[in-house]
């Protein structure tokens, strides 16, 4: 199902056994646009603790009527769990030590978002990969191309620049939770546009990360955003809104296709 980001960064993460605290960021993949990690915050009961990391692999049932968010380990797995340092790069070497903690095999050994799986989950119940050594995974680390983690709080608020102008920020990201990849952007144009308009695209538009001036470039002009659909909170559970979305920037270089999608939407 198409969640909001904004909506589950919200949600009470509880464990098997009790509460283990709140998501304070999501970690994703800038070349596959997928979720790799949760940044929760378990200062209400532990307090000197700080931050750790769950992966995707882990978590159940996004519950928004109740505001929770499962996750499928208990608090004493959570506390005795790999520390890391906030402030520094997640190397692939402390990603190793987390996988082997849990039992879990490297996201990172394939061509596709989770190596050679559909979800996170088929990685947690298949242990691919899980017996590597430490020796191997040094190995892997030397091989392997650089890769970013970005922060979604720090990436909210990044500008567009479109192929002939600036078109607006992010505002919010939609995910599927089957997967945990970013499946959309939501674009604010106030800017931009008379009144301002919310849109939505997809990472496939997207051209490159810019970190050092806070901004994302997309391989589209500012008309076929402004000329995008509507985006529409209500209608995410509607696979027919979905499938358009998706329509429309698979052939979004064709103009000839899209004032009758935009009249189908």
């Amino acid at each position: 199902m198409l969640r909001s980001l904004n909506e589950i960064m919200h949600l009470q993460l509880q464990g098997i056994d009790k509460e283990i605290g709140n998501c304070k960021d999501f970690l994703f993949d800038d070349k596959y646009w997928v979720i790799r990690y949760l940044a929760v915050d378990t200062n209400r009961w532990l307090p000197f603790l700080g931050k750790v990391l769950i992966s995707p692999r882990s978590l159940g049932e996004v519950r928004c009527e109740t505001h929770q968010l499962s996750v499928n380990l208990t608090r004493e797995e959570v506390k005795n769990s790999p520390s890391f340092d906030e402030n520094q790069p997640i190397s692939h070497l402390y990603e190793a030590e987390l996988f082997k903690y849990y039992g879990n095999g490297f996201y990172w050994m394939g061509e596709s978002q989770w190596a050679t799986c559909t979800s996170p989950a088929e990685i947690a119940e298949s242990n691919l990969f899980a017996n590597k050594t430490q020796s191997i995974a040094t190995k892997i680390e030397n091989k392997l191309e650089e890769r970013y983690l970005r922060s979604s709080i720090e990436v909210k608020g990044y500008k567009i620049h479109a192929t002939d102008q600036s078109i607006g920020h992010i505002e919010d990201f939609i995910l599927d939770d089957g997967n945990w990849s970013i499946c959309y952007l939501i674009i604010k144009t106030r800017n931009w546009l008379p009144g301002g308009r919310t849109v939505i695209i997809s990472p496939n538009c997207i051209e490159t990360v810019n970190c050092i001036d806070g901004s994302i470039t997309i391989n589209v002009s500012a008309k076929v955003v402004e000329d995008s659909p509507l985006f529409d909170s209500n209608r995410l559970t509607d696979p027919q809104y979905e499938a358009h979305l998706h329509e429309y920037y698979e052939i979004s270089q064709s103009s000839k296709y899209l004032s009758d999608l935009k009249v189908r939407l």
